[in-house]
């Protein structure tokens, strides 16, 4: 009975303060419709814990109201059996990773981590967006698309979500390719830069110097007398 009433007590606390923790089971339900704004992370992850007084504060202000009929900014703990398929579908490789927008089409955040950077990207973004659940936010253009894919059979559609996501794929595989490339010349040049500095010196560049700095003392003193 004392666990009940403190598992409830917990629950009130986290509706109250506008904490929000999404999980596998009620993603559907609670991001339908909405334009969301969610931290994937783990307890242990240094980030995570320097993060969250920020989102905790950000949740706090922003999940009430009229802003909460239509967008969310929410919680996965990826380390938890109730979160983990979830964060495994998305793709969250890293800790915390950061996605906002329609909720079947989420983006990557880049931006700051700070409450502040957070509050404004969430004020200049977070708003209903063009969807197949608010086709009225959509222009013509993007309602005749919708429909389309809407008439395509399931298999069909299925196939070119593949084949766009085997893009970005692609393109990813490309340039951290051509980064290892980059970095392998930048080591061989710093490498080559390093010998060649070493070789200069051994070569009587230091004893050339001192020579140098001798014979100028030399002649001041001269010219003293």
């Amino acid at each position: 009975m004392k666990a009940l009433l403190a598992s409830q007590l917990i629950a009130s606390l986290v509706v109250s303060t506008g904490a929000i923790e999404l999980t596998t089971a009620d993603w559907e339900e609670k991001t339908a419709g909405k334009t969301v704004f969610v931290k994937f992370f783990a307890p242990w992850c240094g980030h995570c814990k320097g993060m969250k007084p920020a989102w905790d504060k950000l949740m706090k202000n922003w999940n009430k109201g009229e802003r909460a009929k239509t967008t969310l900014i929410a919680d996965v703990d990826c380390t938890a059996e109730t979160g983990k398929p979830l964060c495994d579908r998305i793709g969250v490789q890293g800790f915390p990773t950061i996605k906002w927008g329609d909720a079947s089409s989420l983006e990557d955040y880049e931006g700051g981590r700070d409450y502040d950077a957070l509050k404004k990207f969430a004020k200049e973004s977070l708003k209903p967006l063009c969807s197949p659940m608010n086709l009225d936010l959509c222009d013509d253009e993007k309602k005749k698309i919708i429909t389309e894919f809407q008439a395509m059979p399931a298999e069909e559609l299925q196939t070119k979500i593949d084949e766009k996501k085997a893009e970005i794929k692609t393109a990813e595989e490309t340039f951290e390719a051509e980064v290892k490339k980059l970095q392998d010349t930048y080591s061989k040049l710093q490498k080559e830069k390093e010998e060649t500095v070493a070789g200069v010196k051994k070569s009587g560049l230091g004893l050339m110097q001192a020579v140098q700095a001798h014979a100028k003392k030399y002649a001041e003193k001269k010219e003293e007398l």
